[in-house]
């Protein structure tokens, strides 16, 4: 029997794995698994060279519980004394400082030494029976309670392979539940090349449930990812996906990833159905290392807008630290996210060239994808732009040139930029679309989450374009072929009826701005309108627009524009100077001396300092002034007054309140009373 002390100059090497070594301790079933598989690996090489001579027999990986003992056994290469004592007792560092330096930023697949110490992290005592497949070699046992003594001694074994028996420490006892191990094993070794057992499969006999002496496998040693695309069917991907993501709805199609050059990387990767409002379900890509489970958090492997997709990622060329749980900035790693980028977009364009319809059934779940990826990614953006589709509200579909193609002539404005008409509520803009179609243009859809940062990217790529949501401005203006479009209402009678209309708008809903247009006897007689920039800025900030959050804090503004043309709008003109003709003509009277001598007062001081006027002159101008602001005031009053009590101009506002929704409860119902006195 050898004793001897591990080779370390720590005290106790076994806390400082713990504590930095691993981020999580369920990790050690995963690590100790990893080394019997290697083992395991390395003597079918054996064989297949021909230095290995004998039975290779079950090659299956046991694990096993026994009161407060987790076991692994494998029938692999096995070791001998010495090879245990270079793999388990001379781990020569001079420091632990350089422990831990050493050996932080490497793959340790294959360095069995170091992942067989993870072992500790819930053991109080850990022993390796071994007996090694060399010819003549003697069995022996390796024994350590978590101090850097050891012993190494002869054993019973009769059986190639090693055995490691891990005696779980009072602090994980969970690591001692059928269940937890059980979980784990499916968790971390689902897809080992070597068979895994543990239990035995059970069966329904006589109305309970009993053991049926068949080792229960727990692993897919061919899983779909290391098999030839050729050999596979729609079927055989739909099912794997289905083993991946039980609760999920089928994905929309799938692509099968195999590089063997300049890196090795083997995967499949499944479009899942994206629902309208965004749902980032990302940790839904796997990746493995060599088949081994590594984390489902792969944000440094693939681009962000690609941790959308479902899937599996296989690669031995991607650098992990110790626990194999966080990824190390890489050159590889760059190549390999470029890889999987440019084959995404490969294969989108592959399904739109081959089956453009059903490119289009799919492109509701799609667009959300590809559009997150356009504006992040500008590699993929180059690939994709000549397959992105847009929508319009005829439920029609075009590739961006094609739209373009199509809208050129008419939308062009006078500054020779095309308008992309869109509304984001196809039921609640009906009637500005409605209006756009009437004077032949056509209007997009836009209703998705990331709509609004789509078309501020295309906007930065195309000067000549511009978007416009339907309803941020009357028809005419929204795509203006003139310098100059007319009111056809007087200044002096603008100001007037300004004084009429204003008062009547919700201040609840935001800041509302009296315009005028010539519109045309057919147009609404007034229609609710909201700018383009500030309606998107606040759009930007309400989902979290980066710097946007100044326009979010500011109130709604809206412009109710006055159709000067139609009759409605001329009888409440009309029936104002009916009803206010001889009192306005008294104000007009009072007021007009008032401005007159204030107006000439200014003019006899104008380009005189403060100080330098008499004061006289001040009082009078102070008189002045107090004298006309009453007057106006009087006169803002007077027309409130009677657009308060005008019928027709309450009703022609707040069909233009309803038609936008801004008219609700109690306005609505008085709405809906006075419509029907009206009619009657």
């Amino acid at each position: 029997m050898q004793k001897g002390t591990i080779g370390v100059t720590t005290e106790n090497i076994f806390p400082i794995i713990k504590k930095f070594l691993y981020s999580d301790h369920e990790i050690f079933l995963r690590e100790i698994v990893s080394n019997a598989i290697d083992a395991t690996q390395k003597l079918k090489t054996l064989a297949s060279n021909g230095e290995f001579k004998g039975e290779l027999g079950d090659l299956t990986i046991h694990a096993a519980l026994e009161k407060d003992k987790l076991i692994i056994t494998d029938r692999g290469i096995g070791m001998t004394a010495e090879e245990m004592d270079k793999y388990l007792n001379q781990i020569a560092f001079s420091s632990a400082d350089e422990f831990i330096r050493k050996y932080k930023d490497q793959n340790i697949i294959g360095h069995f030494g170091l992942g067989f110490y993870s072992a500790f992290m819930v053991s109080k005592k850990v022993e390796v029976r071994s007996l090694s497949c060399q010819e003549g070699a003697k069995a022996v046992k390796w024994t350590c309670d978590g101090s850097p003594e050891y012993k190494l001694e002869d054993c019973d074994k009769t059986d190639r392979g090693t055995e490691i028996i891990l005696y779980i420490d009072d602090e994980s006892k969970e690591f001692l539940e059928e269940p937890r191990i059980e979980g784990l094993l499916r968790k971390y070794c689902r897809y080992l090349p070597v068979e895994i057992a543990f239990g035995k499969e059970k069966e329904w006999k006589d109305g309970k449930e009993v053991e049926t002496g068949k080792d229960k496998i727990i692993n897919d040693t061919s899983p779909l990812w290391t098999r030839k695309p050729a050999d596979l069917k729609d079927e055989d991907y739909m099912k794997f996906y289905r083993d991946l993501y039980p609760m999920q709805e089928d994905p929309m199609f799938y692509i099968h990833l195999n590089v063997d050059y300049p890196f090795n990387l083997t995967g499949i990767m499944y479009f899942p159905k994206i629902k309208s409002n965004i749902e980032f379900q990302k940790n839904k890509i796997q990746l493995y290392c060599n088949q081994v489970y590594v984390t489902d958090s792969v944000e440094g492997i693939v681009p962000d807008f690609l941790t959308l997709l479902h899937g599996v990622i296989d690669s031995p060329d991607i650098p992990l630290n110790v626990s194999r749980s966080y990824l190390q900035s890489d050159s590889n790693v760059k190549k390999i996210s470029s890889h999987i980028t440019k084959k995404v977009a490969d294969r989108l364009e592959e399904i739109f060239k081959k089956d453009r319809p059903e490119f289009e059934k799919k492109w509701d779940n799609l667009k959300l994808f590809i559009e997150y990826g356009m504006i992040t990614e500008e590699k993929f953006a180059e690939r994709t732009e000549k397959f992105v589709l847009v929508k319009n509200t005829d439920n029609r579909y075009f590739t961006l040139d094609e739209y373009n193609k199509l809208v050129k002539g008419e939308q062009t404005n006078k500054d020779k930029k095309v308008v992309y008409l869109y509304a984001t509520d196809v039921q609640a803009q009906y009637s500005f679309i409605e209006a756009a179609r009437a004077k032949g243009y056509d209007v997009l859809n836009l209703d998705g989450q990331l709509d609004i940062h789509f078309i501020n990217y295309l906007e930065s790529k195309n000067s000549d374009a511009h978007y416009a949501r339907v309803d941020s401005d009357v028809v005419d203006r929204l795509i203006q072929k003139d310098d100059h479009i007319a009111s056809a209402l007087p200044q002096a009678e603008q100001e007037d009826m300004r004084e009429v209309f204003e008062p009547l708008m919700p201040s609840s809903a935001g800041h509302f701005f009296v315009a005028w247009e010539s519109m045309g006897e057919q147009a609404q007689p007034m229609v609710i309108t909201q700018s383009e920039f500030m309606r998107r800025m606040k759009d930007m900030s309400a989902m979290g627009g980066g710097g946007m959050n100044f326009y979010g804090q500011m109130p709604d503004s809206f412009n109710l524009v006055v159709n000067t043309d139609h009759p409605l709008v001329k009888k409440v003109i009309a029936e104002k100077d009916g009803d206010l003709g001889e009192q306005l003509k008294t104000i007009a009277g009072e007021l007009e001396p008032v401005s007159a001598e204030l107006n000439a007062l200014k003019e006899q001081i104008k380009g005189k300092k403060e100080e330098e006027i008499d004061q006289a002159q001040k009082d009078r101008r102070d008189e002045l002034e107090k004298k006309e602001d009453g007057i106006r005031n009087n006169k803002k009053n007077v027309l409130a007054g009677y657009g308060k009590t005008s019928q027709l101009a309450r009703q022609l506002v707040d069909l233009a309140l309803l038609a936008n929704n801004m008219l609700k409860g109690e306005e609505l119902n008085k709405f809906i009373r006075r419509s029907v006195d009206m009619i009657k």
